[in-house]
């Protein structure tokens, strides 16, 4: 099942052209380098592309260096026969005659033929009469029919002198400048891609973490209406899986999809400028492939994307039995769901099988493009090169072209995936970020300060509501005087905890005003009155780290002797003395400590803060009646000198409270003291009678 809150497997963004253009526009401070790891990105795939066409001519200067030299073999025979003494090529002479002559000269010995010869000398070697002999006698003895073993075997007969002139040899100095300028352009396009990848990795991570801050600072800034209609789960999803899906396809994609679109397109361009049939050649023969591939992915997407609902409802299936299994247990619905459980299992094996089976053919498919051209290439290769029309090295070059054209196709689709990915949660971190903020208070320069503060306060007409349509607070009226304990009581969705939210300025009101030693909160900063307030609430919140850490939280000036006084004031001294570090033992929300002893420890926290309201939310709901007394106590030392709200359901809790409102649908029904309230015996009596009846 995917995560909550998580982007879904194969989700879309339904705006990527506006997504992809703001996620650039917000890259303002990695824009050069972004641009130079594109432009590096370029410059390596053009090497890449430039390669194939050097190898080229290393191989044909290694592939003309290993056979004859038969353009020399050719002015060698031409000079000799210029050098016989009878004048062959005599234009007077009839054809006959010069056979007859050519057939009393074939009669003759190796020494007599030598007088019809002087020494000559070509490119430097000096060729003596009796090795112009030999060659003639061997050129004499060849013919059309003899076999490419037997030509090469007579060929190793010729005379030292001319074997030196057309024998096999490489051309070693300009082997050696074609394959330093080879081995720069690899090097070159291997340190371009090294540092373009560095680059997209310092500017993927650095951008991850401006928007890890940016949503961390946007957080503090949202109200708190924001938290109570999203998830969490979808939070810190974005916070965590959107960014990191957004920079681990930023680092991936973008140069992916440069470079193998360079690759692709120029593979071909250098293809049509290398040889254009063998260009036609390799294009079409992967064409083909290529479209019976497309066919197959069509196909299989369909299975994709009904395995991931089918592995959804299996994973929901699964959580949800195995969560109530007692249930299942208890009402012998083992059989139903296992029923269940196996229609959904044949469902997801049949998607599988499909699907991986349409998938797995793919990889043998893509091989068989690959081989394939490489067997058209070099079969119309061969023939061009027996016809003289292109060199073996071409060959050689269009098997690797044939490499470059077939795989950035692939990898082009892929990089499209990935941006698609990137555009989906780059939407839904814009949104988040969209979000409207708390109203903004840097004009506000009113302040009251914790120790001059009086501790009154007055709620004047108090309307609240998410929208005007559906108010939840609708004429809220109280006078609360310093130092009083007001208990603020009624059923559940009375309002209790959103008038201490109004209070604390977590949400805006509507209509009316609440004022604090006569001062509206409107004109106080949120911080400000923060900073009056101690709250101790239902749910603790303890996080990893020391006793001593979790008490003074965001209190680091605080002494451990008063960390210490607080602990024995609310009487969780001797448990911290049991742990074997003491006040410095490290504690987290899931060790095994009770919630009770949580609960000590944020009271602890609340005593250290020098505030002068308190307010307890529920703070002893969660516990036993003996832990319960513990944490009462605890609060009655908190509640001291302070002026002090306190919402319960536990009416039996707030008996000495000086002051009760109790409120039902938004409004302050009645108001007095516990045992004034039950004389009246209305709407709190029936609350608090309903307690004990059975």
């Amino acid at each position: 099942m995917p995560r909550p809150g998580g982007m879904r497997v194969g989700e879309k963004s339904k705006d990527f052209k506006g997504s992809m253009v703001r996620l650039f526009n917000n890259l303002d401070h990695w824009r050069v380098l972004l641009i130079i790891s594109m432009i590096l990105a370029l410059f390596s795939a053009a090497l890449s592309v430039i390669a194939p066409n050097r190898l080229s001519g290393v191989t044909d200067v290694i592939s003309d260096g290993i056979k004859p030299n038969t353009e020399k073999l050719e002015v060698i025979y031409t000079t000799i026969m210029q050098n016989f003494m009878p004048a062959s090529f005599d234009a007077s002479l009839s054809s006959e005659e010069i056979m007859n002559m050519q057939e009393m000269f074939s009669q003759l010995s190796d020494l007599e033929k030598e007088k019809y010869f002087s020494d000559i000398e070509v490119d430097g070697v000096v060729i003596s009469s009796s090795d112009q002999v030999a060659f003639i006698n061997l050129m004499s003895s060849m013919n059309s029919d003899m076999s490419r073993e037997d030509l090469l075997r007579k060929f190793d007969e010729l005379p030292d002198s001319i074997l030196e002139l057309v024998g096999p040899k490489i051309d070693l100095d300009e082997l050696k400048r074609r394959s330093f300028i080879l081995a720069i352009i690899y090097l070159l396009g291997s340190i371009f891609a090294y540092i373009q990848g560095i680059i997209m990795a310092y500017v993927s991570n650095g951008y991850s973490k401006k928007l890890r801050s940016d949503i961390s600072q946007k957080i503090n800034r949202l109200p708190l209406r924001y938290f109570d209609t999203h998830e969490t789960g979808d939070v810190l999803s974005r916070v965590t899986n959107d960014v990191d899906s957004i920079g681990m396809n930023m680092n991936q994609s973008i140069s992916t999809l440069i470079s193998n679109i360079t690759l692709f397109l120029g593979s071909i361009l250098m293809m049509f400028i290398t040889n254009w049939i063998m260009a036609l050649t390799a294009i079409l023969s992967s064409v083909f492939g290529f479209a019976f591939s497309i066919l197959l992915l069509k196909k299989s997407q369909k299975y994709f994307v009904q395995r991931q609902n089918e592995l959804g409802d299996l994973n929901g299936h699964i959580e949800e039995i195995y969560s109530g299994h007692n249930v299942v247990k208890t009402y012998n619905g083992e059989a139903s769901a296992l029923r269940e459980f196996d229609r959904i299992n044949n469902n997801l094996y049949e998607c599988n099988r499909k699907s991986q089976f349409l998938s797995g053919v793919m990889q043998p498919i893509m091989g068989f493009i690959g081989n394939f051209g490489y067997v058209a290439v070099c079969v119309v290769g061969a023939l061009l090169v027996m016809n003289g029309k292109t060199s073996f090295g071409t060959i050689v070059a269009f098997m690797i072209y044939i490499r470059l054209f077939t795989n950035p196709l692939s990898q082009i689709a892929q990089a499209m995936t990935g941006l698609q990915s990137t555009a989906a949660a780059a939407e839904r971190v814009f949104e988040f970020m969209d979000e409207v903020e708390l109203t903004d208070e840097s004009q506000f320069h009113q302040s009251l300060s914790a120790l001059k503060a009086k501790g009154n306060i007055e709620f004047k007409n108090v309307r609240f509501g998410y929208d005007n349509q559906h108010m939840i607070i609708k004429n809220f009226n109280a006078k609360v005087q310093s130092g009083q304990k007001i208990a603020i009581v009624g059923p559940t969705g009375a309002g209790k905890t959103t008038m201490v939210n109004l209070l604390m300025k977590f949400y805006e009101i509507n209509d009316g005003d609440i004022l604090i030693d006569g001062i509206s909160i409107k004109d106080l900063k949120r911080e400000n009155i923060h900073d009056l307030f101690i709250m101790v609430l239902q749910d603790t919140w303890v996080f990893d780290g020391t006793i001593l850490e979790n008490i003074r939280y965001n209190k680091p000036n605080v002494s451990e002797k008063k960390v210490w006084d607080a602990c024995k004031t609310v009487g969780i001294d001797h448990f911290i003395k049991t742990l074997p570090g003491g006040i410095h033992s490290s504690i987290g929300d899931n060790d095994s400590i009770s919630s009770g002893q949580k609960q000590l420890l944020t009271i602890a926290r609340g005593m250290i803060e020098d505030a002068p309201f308190l307010i307890l939310d529920e703070a002893t709901s969660n516990v036993d009646t003996r832990t319960e007394e513990l944490v009462q106590k605890a609060m009655d030392q908190l509640m001291v000198g302070r002026t002090s709200f306190i919402i319960a359901h536990r009416l039996s809790t707030i008996k000495n409270a000086d002051l009760i409102l109790v409120m039902d649908q938004g409004n302050i029904v009645e108001q007095g003291s516990h045992d004034d309230l039950l004389k009246k015996n209305g709407f709190y009596a029936k609350l608090y009678n309903s307690q004990f009846q059975k």
